[in-house]
């Protein structure tokens, strides 16, 4: 470990840190000082796919963290089920005394682009992505502003997409991205709500993010051209996103809510 621990005596939560991004914001903050409690629908989800299995340093994140010498926790929990959420945040409490930081990651998109374009999609596809992307990113949210507002500080951080701006040529995908600007919108509400608290809330818009389960995707897509649209030429890693979070879990950004900032090597603005 070094000796840079500005989140030194933080408590964090982080939902869908069982592998790719959630796991690299986790490890981010627990190698800055937090504590962290790992947040996964399944802790081991990582062994689905062969480049997050590689990439693994302990039988979960929870034993990666603690292996660098800080604390952690794991809850098996669907976002989905605010019951669950609750509870765990109860525990969290009860076990480190604070909750400062949240990073409501869990999410994620079903289905094809060809069948999921905007006057297409089923219904079924519609209510699993809304309920994984915006409906637990709201329970989380709801769930660790209680007590944050009774200590009257606290960073949240929600996670959308750049789908929730940008609409792919293929025009699949509406309901991914339609749930991502809702969560954007939502973030942008839950600032208002939370300020006078002195609770900050911002959402990080990832674009094209090479995880263990995405790089294959991204190459079946065409690399050629997927990168074509991005100025920094590259797809963007795990540990880009996370510079993003820690910047916005520390007292740096302090004055800065409400915000969307995208994270896709300048996609947005091509």
């Amino acid at each position: 470990m070094t000796d840079n621990l500005p989140l030194r005596g933080k408590v964090a939560l982080v939902t869908g840190a069982a592998r790719g991004i959630g796991r690299a914001y986790a490890l981010r903050l627990a190698k800055r000082g937090a504590d962290v409690a790992v947040v996964d629908f399944d802790l081991h989800s990582y062994k689905d796919y062969q480049l997050e299995a590689a990439s693994m340093r302990g039988d979960t994140v929870v034993d990666e963290i603690r292996e660098i010498g800080i604390r952690a926790l794991g809850f098996q929990a669907d976002v989905t089920d605010a019951t669950t959420l609750n509870e765990a945040v109860q525990q969290i409490v009860g076990e480190w005394g604070r909750l400062d930081i949240a990073i409501c990651n869990a999410g994620g998109g079903v289905g094809s682009p060809e069948e999921t374009r905007a006057s297409i999609v089923e219904k079924d596809l519609v209510d699993v992505v809304v309920a994984r992307n915006l409906t637990g990113t709201i329970h989380t949210c709801q769930a660790v502003a209680v007590p944050m507002k009774e200590q009257r500080s606290g960073k949240i951080v929600t996670v959308g997409s750049q789908a929730g701006h940008r609409i792919e040529d293929n025009g699949g995908y509406a309901h991914y991205g339609a749930a991502k600007a809702a969560v954007a919108k939502y973030t942008q509400y839950l600032a208002r709500d939370l300020g006078p608290f002195g609770v900050t809330v911002n959402c990080v818009a990832p674009g094209y993010i090479s995880t263990g389960r995405l790089a294959p995707i991204l190459s079946a897509m065409g690399d050629a051209q997927l990168l074509d649209d991005v100025p920094l030429g590259r797809y963007g890693t795990p540990e880009d996103c996370a510079g993003v979070i820690e910047f916005l879990s520390s007292d740096l950004s302090d004055y800065v809510t409400g915000a969307i900032i995208p994270v896709d090597g300048g996609l947005t603005y091509s």
